[in-house]
């Protein structure tokens, strides 16, 4: 098989300017003044054996800015002739909107967007059907290969039966740091005496060490993910999860009666910039644990769905999917507030963010369900849609002078 390679890619305004829209709140985006990780992504797959099509999609935390965002992709993209790239940006997905409402599939446009992790990824899945691979491939864009044999290793098991009778449709590789260090390494803090998010982690991550090489895992890494046709073409990501929409995704197959692997041999080096808000970033995990227990609890109802319970997705994301996790959540952000200099974020976290996050997961919790109830429908329609392959591969010209967003400021006098 040769996979597609999907590669999305986050934008954000210039340095110093955060948003707070919370489905838009980015672990690591570009700002549009600098070219970021994403060259040093791309040199580093020239040289990978059996590399075909690749796709980039841009998102940006501001529509102010997603054309200027694609301008600087494709800016980029320019510097490397030999990869076989296609850029998605705001105008080709304005194309994928009109023909899904054309095909009577406007209920799912919400989940299939440029906004939020879940619903990008998404319409990278859609980019693999569409083009008619196999397999999808994900890459974040501040990951490095280094290694040659990535894609054929990402293959490696791919659609195979275990003995035990299971297929293997989706497996992850995991992340390492520059000198080869596979496990998170900081001083757990005494505010976080009820979140050892990274010691959970870890705990997770061990088997990679230990044999068999590719094993049932409860975490996915979305920067080294492989994905069987058959896996993605009947189960979606969830477009309401803040973060953490590869973890996600185990819960997802699970409940599908399928798993996610891991394979202890697959890896690729991720050297993201610094975190520009940590206090953010724990606001965005609150949403996603919060919604996460919520969407778990409201899957009991659904007869159709193999239940999945905080204890089988243990140590991580298990101990913070469980009904502790809001007073736990609580608790962190108050000694946060007391103890870090970002206090005041903390503070506003535990007096505000924890009730709208409750708020949220109640709200929304239904929606993935009724999204998912049409994901395979969709994929087996759009697979086989003429209309939509030359969007896809380039062959669909747009004028892009013509789109709002480019053109130039006019300043009175």
């Amino acid at each position: 098989m040769t996979p597609c390679v999907i590669i999305p890619t986050f934008w954000t305004r210039r340095r110093g300017r955060v948003t707070e829209d919370p489905l838009t709140v980015y672990d690591h985006p570009t700002p549009v003044d600098s070219d970021g990780t994403l060259p040093d992504c791309l040199r580093s797959l020239e040289d990978v054996e059996g590399l075909g099509k690749v796709v980039l999609i841009v998102a940006a935390t501001d529509p102010s800015i997603e054309h200027q965002a694609e301008d600087r992709v494709r800016r980029i993209l320019a510097d490397f002739p030999g990869i076989d790239a296609f850029v998605f940006g705001p105008a080709e997905l304005g194309s994928l909107h009109r023909r899904l409402e054309q095909l009577e599939f406007a209920d799912v446009i919400r989940g299939v967007s440029l906004v939020g992790y879940g619903a990008v990824r998404n319409v990278g899945l859609m980019a693999a059907a569409v083009l008619g691979c196999d397999s999808a491939v994900f890459l974040d864009d501040d990951q490095i290969i280094t290694d040659t044999a990535f894609l054929r290793k990402a293959m490696e098991g791919l659609g195979q039966r275990l003995d035990d009778g299971r297929m293997i449709l989706a497996k992850s590789g995991y992340y390492v740091d520059e000198q080869g260090r596979h496990q998170r390494h900081s001083t757990p803090h005494w505010a976080d005496v009820f979140w050892r998010k990274n010691d959970a982690f870890n705990q997770a991550l061990a088997g990679v060490d230990a044999p068999p090489r590719i094993q049932t895992s409860t975490i996915a890494f979305g920067g080294c993910l492989a994905l069987h046709r058959d896996m993605f073409f009947n189960v979606s990501f969830d477009p309401w999860v803040m973060r953490g929409e590869d973890v996600d995704y185990v819960i997802n197959a699970r409940m599908h009666g399928g798993d996610v692997f891991l394979d202890g041999e697959w890896h690729v080096i991720h050297n993201p910039p610094r975190l520009s808000n940590a206090a953010l970033h724990f606001r965005q995990d609150v949403y996603r644990f919060v919604y996460e227990h919520r969407k778990i609890e409201f899957a009991k109802s659904q007869v159709d769905l193999r239940q999945v319970t905080p204890e089988s997705m243990m140590p991580f994301p298990g101990q913070f999917i469980g009904s502790s996790v809001v007073w736990r959540a609580m608790l962190t952000s108050m000694l946060r507030g007391i103890s870090r200099k970002e206090g005041g974020q903390y503070l506003r976290i535990a007096r505000v963010a924890l009730r709208d996050a409750s708020t949220y997961a109640l709200e929304n919790c239904q929606n993935y369900f009724d999204f998912q109830r049409r994901w395979p429908m969709l994929m087996d329609r759009i697979s086989e849609d003429i209309a939509l392959k030359p969007l896809f591969t380039g062959e669909r010209q747009v004028d892009r002078t013509t789109i709002t967003g480019r053109f130039p400021t006019i300043r009175g006098d």
